[in-house]
């Protein structure tokens, strides 16, 4: 599966809405967290500028969203979401195997955070993260540089 990557535009707001409700909705409210169309265009229009789209065939089926702050040697990975029909595909591992690949290649550390219901937690321990701490309903995670991870 060949996937493309490009920024995301106020064309793409509709979209990134309705994919964060398919995606999150049932974890945020789990956790008690709001699911108004207000929070969830916060949360889209946040660090937006680093906001890419995920496409399959000129079809937009994703977000990506990750950032390199040069003064932590460290990648941030905002957000990743996958529309439920291309979700198990192992499009996930692979942008974030990406991002692994490059902090690698200067020793940068990688950081996330994921709500404590998500399922996602799993795929991020499989790829070497691990909590490294707490934030209310989510929890933090940092990659360790172990080469035995998948990657792909």
């Amino acid at each position: 599966m060949t996937l493309h990557l490009r920024p995301a535009t106020e064309s793409d707001i509709d979209f990134l809405l309705a994919l964060r409700d398919k995606t999150m909705r049932q974890y945020l409210q789990e956790a008690g967290m709001a699911t108004s169309r207000e929070e969830y265009e916060k949360r889209v229009r946040f660090e937006f500028s680093s906001a890419q789209i995920v496409e399959f065939e000129g079809t937009p089926m994703g977000l990506f969203k990750a950032r390199y702050d040069a003064k932590q040697n460290c990648w941030h990975i905002i957000q990743i979401q996958i529309a439920p029909n291309y979700q198990g595909l192992r499009i996930g591992s692979r942008l974030i195997g990406d991002v692994i690949s490059k902090a690698r290649e200067t020793g940068a550390t990688v950081k996330l955070s994921v709500i404590r219901t998500n399922p996602a937690k799993r795929l991020y321990q499989r790829l070497g993260f691990e909590v490294v701490g707490n934030r209310g309903a989510e929890l933090l995670m940092a990659h360790c540089h172990d080469e035995q991870h998948e990657l792909v």
